[in-house]
Parts: C-alpha cells; sequence; structure tokens
C-alpha cells in the first residue's frame, strides 16, 4: 500500500510539473521541499497538517484555473479547489491532491445598481468590510475567514438568514471553469442547470468557480443580542424555542447554544434587523414561555460591520479577522475540532431527550441555527432544506483525541438522526455521516447527479464525497 500511494503521488508530481510548461504564462507553483509549501498547504484545521497535497496552484486568473484543471483532466490527477480552507474532512488539502489555490481571486467589486461582484477567493470579513465601506450588506456565515466559495455553494446559513436568505438565495449569476477547461457563465437565463446546482449543490463539485455576482441590501443597524439561561432551564428552553422562532417576525434569526456536562451552559442569540426596542418584547415573550429569567441579558444595537465583528468574535483593526496560517497576515487562531449536523425538520416533542444528547457528548457545543422566514420562500435552488425548521450543529473538540471526537460525534448524530430524520446541511460535511448523498442533498441528488454526468462525464472532481 505504501508503495503504491508513493507511486500515485510520484505520478501526480510529474503531472503538475508539466503545468508551467503546457502555457505561456507559469502558474505558480508550491511543491514539497519548496520552501513555502510547509505554510501553503495548511488549511483551518490544525489536525490535517500530515496531508500532502502534491503541489499547491496558486492561481490569479480564470486562465491558471483552465491550465490547472487542463492537467487534472490529461493526467487524472486529483485536483481540489481552497479558498478559506474550512472543509471539515480536509478534503481542500488533501493527499495527493493538486489544490488549487483560489485566494489571488479576491477581486470585490460594489456597483451601483446594489451588485457586488466576488472573487472566488474572498473571504468572508474582507467582503463585510467592503459592503459596509460601500453602505451595503448581504446574508452570509459568521466566521472571519471562511471563503465566500464554499459557503455559497453548499447554501449559506446566516444570522440574517430569516431576513434575507441564504447566501446562495443572492446569487445573480456565477463564472465557472468547468470539467472541460471552459470558462462558462451561468445564471438563471444561461447555463441555468448548472446555475441551479451552484446553489446548495455543495463545494468541489462541477468545476471551479471564478466570482460570484449577488444582490447585496442597503446597510442597515443590526440589533445582535444574547440570552443566557441556567442550566435547568435547558428543556424548557428547547420546548418552547421552536414554536417561539416560527412566529417571531422575519427579522429575527436566532441560536440555541448548548454546551456538554452535567451543567452545561445555555444560551440564545443571535440578530435583529431593527431596534432594541422593537426586539425587547419578543425576548420577553421567549423568556415568559421558558418559564424562568434569563441569568444574563444583553441586546446591543450596532453597524452592520460592527455585528458581523461581534459574530466572528474578532476585530478589524488589530489583524484577528485575518487568517495566522498560509500567508493570511493575521492573528487569527486555527481550529482544532470536528463536527457534524442535522437539521431540524419538526417540533421538539422529547425536549429532555435532546437536552440529554447535548450534555452526554463530551467537550462539545451544539448549535441550532434557526431557519423558516425567508429562507422557506427562497428560490428554486438545489438547497434541499427549505422546509426545516433549523440546522442542528455538533462540534467536539479533540481535548480527548480525534478517534474519540469522531466517535462522540457519531452517537449524537445517529441519536439526532432517529428524532429528527437521516439529513445534514453539506457545509457541515461529516465524512462518517451515514448514507451522506441523500442526507445532504435529498430531493435534489437525482437531478444533481443528472448534472454532474453532463458537465464532468469523466469524473475529473471526483472525491469521497462528492457527486460525479
Amino acid at each position: 500500500m505504501l508503495r503504491r500511494r508513493a507511486l500515485l503521488q510520484t505520478v501526480a508530481l510529474g503531472a503538475v510539473s508539466a503545468l508551467a510548461g503546457k502555457s505561456t504564462m507559469d502558474v505558480q507553483l508550491i511543491r514539497p521541499g519548496d520552501a513555502a509549501y510547509r505554510d501553503a498547504k495548511l488549511g483551518y484545521f490544525t489536525h490535517y497538517d500530515a496531508q500532502r497535497p502534491s503541489a499547491i496552484a496558486r492561481v490569479v486568473s480564470p486562465a491558471d484555473v483552465q491550465r490547472c484543471i487542463e492537467i487534472a483532466r490529461t493526467d487524472r490527477t486529483r485536483i481540489t479547489a481552497r479558498c478559506g480552507g474550512h472543509s471539515y474532512p480536509g478534503y481542500s488539502t488533501a493527499d495527493g491532491a493538486l489544490v488549487v489555490d483560489v485566494r489571488g481571486l479576491n477581486r470585490i467589486d460594489v456597483r451601483a445598481d446594489g451588485t457586488v461582484e466576488v472573487g472566488a477567493g474572498v473571504l468572508l470579513m474582507d467582503l463585510y468590510i467592503a459592503l459596509a465601506n460601500a453602505g451595503r450588506m448581504m446574508p452570509a456565515g459568521t466566521c472571519a475567514t471562511v471563503g465566500i466559495s464554499g459557503l455559497t455553494l453548499g447554501g449559506g446559513i446566516g444570522v440574517t438568514a430569516r431576513a434575507f436568505g441564504l447566501t446562495c438565495d443572492r446569487l445573480v449569476s456565477a463564472r465557472i471553469v468547468t470539467p472541460d477547461g471552459v470558462l462558462r457563465t451561468v445564471s438563471a437565463a444561461e447555463n441555468a442547470d448548472l446555475f441551479w446546482a451552484l446553489r446548495g449543490g455543495g463545494g468541489g463539485n462541477f468545476g471551479i468557480v471564478t466570482s460570484f455576482v449577488f444582490r447585496t441590501e442597503p446597510a442597515r443597524n443590526l440589533t445582535t443580542f444574547t440570552l443566557q439561561f441556567a442550566s435547568a432551564a435547558l428543556p424548557s428552553l428547547l420546548s418552547v424555542w421552536p414554536d417561539w422562532q416560527g412566529k417571531a417576525p422575519d427579522a429575527v434569526t436566532s441560536t440555541v447554544g448548548v454546551g456538554s456536562g452535567s451543567n452545561p451552559y445555555v444560551e440564545v442569540g443571535g440578530c435583529f434587523v431593527g431596534t432594541p426596542a422593537n426586539l425587547k418584547p419578543l425576548l420577553d415573550d421567549l423568556a415568559r414561555r421558558v418559564g424562568s429569567q434569563p441569568t444574563s441579558r444583553r441586546e446591543t444595537e450596532q453597524s452592520f460591520l460592527a455585528a458581523m465583528e461581534r459574530f466572528a468574535w474578532c476585530r478589524v483593526n488589530d489583524g484577528s479577522c485575518k487568517p495566522s496560517w498560509n500567508g493570511g497576515g493575521g492573528s487569527q487562531s486555527r481550529g482544532s475540532y470536528v463536527a457534524t449536523s442535522r437539521m431540524l425538520t419538526k417540533p421538539i416533542t422529547d425536549p429532555q431527550k435532546l437536552a440529554d444528547i447535548f450534555k452526554n457528548t463530551p467537550n462539545s457545543y451544539n448549535m441550532i441555527d434557526a431557519l423558516g422566514g425567508a429562507v422557506g420562500r427562497g428560490p428554486a435552488t438545489a438547497f434541499p432544506h427549505r422546509t426545516a425548521l433549523a440546522s442542528i450543529q455538533v462540534e467536539c473538540t479533540l481535548a480527548a483525541g480525534e478517534a474519540n471526537a469522531r466517535r462522540a460525534m457519531g452517537v449524537a448524530r445517529d441519536e439526532l438522526g432517529k428524532m429528527f430524520g437521516a439529513n445534514g446541511y453539506v457545509n457541515y460535511i461529516d465524512p462518517q455521516m451515514p448514507n451522506w448523498a441523500q442526507a445532504y442533498y435529498g430531493s435534489s441528488l437525482t437531478r444533481l447527479r443528472e448534472v454532474a454526468r453532463k458537465y464532468d462525464p469523466d469524473r475529473v472532481f471526483a472525491f469521497a464525497q462528492g457527486i460525479a
């Protein structure tokens, strides 16, 4: 096995070595043995540091991406795109793969018509800064160093989702290099089947996107809020929260956060598109339904950018919103945890059982992120969970080792599946997810496979949990 693996990596190295020679303009390649390789191969998660891609191609144009795909197609070399590098299974830094690092595709152009063109390598906080400076905003995620590409392609759940929809719902068009090496524009009027697939069909499938065009909103102040409850209130909170959130105005998007152990941390936090005065009666109603007052409560009106900093736990002006790895030049620390998901598809009829799952999953933090509102009314896209009440994410630190963390996480995932169904959110992709294709893509799966066969018949973008 070791000999075969070494042979495959040698073949891959030979293929990527030919990359510069096949074009009139060299792509910057970083390979094992180069001084920059050790840092350039890193993604966000520390437990994949031992993975060794055959090379990292730092692309700065769609033509560079085309050359990379040409080599992968011709020489049958595994190829993967990387933007923020937050792939939970480490797929974007895979052993033996040609990693196409799109961070050089980082142009942001906020247009007078309220749309924004965003390069595929843009990280979320950089996008938020550019939008805020232009007096605009749009729904997206909360982690500053997540890339716009992976977030959008999987759907894009965020803290204003109920008000403004998923990130992919704001997509007007995209440019993508498909596995045949063609740079295509996709929109509702052009390559409409691929446009449908790119909005929820998952990262790593169908080709490599080079840019997006999104609809934005005029920037406005947001009220962020946090209510902490005593641990004993957890079953009651889980019982009443789905109905409270479901009947709340679309302006409210909240998350229930629960720690582990016999006395877990319990909170409801979120974002309100409006003022604290208008939010107050809604939060008062939640506390009344829970039957106990929160141990602490905070409501703060903030600018769009300040609210995004708050949710990302970083500050733009001190470097903490920028990566400390892969040439990011910032101080944000890396991650050491594993994660999985299920979708909350119906009311919580056994809140004590759900509370016990969270409490009994060691070294975990568990989040129930509200959907509904604009998400449920969203356009026809590949995202299959429009009717879900929320997503459930289980994160486990590696305090007891990765194997133990994955084992505990798997128990929680399977118990949640018994309660709410065998489903999950592809942006929280779990390499051990049972029947993963159906879980992530549901009713969209058959059509997604048809799109994959059309654009990638030779399976250039095949990987362990890839549609191709």
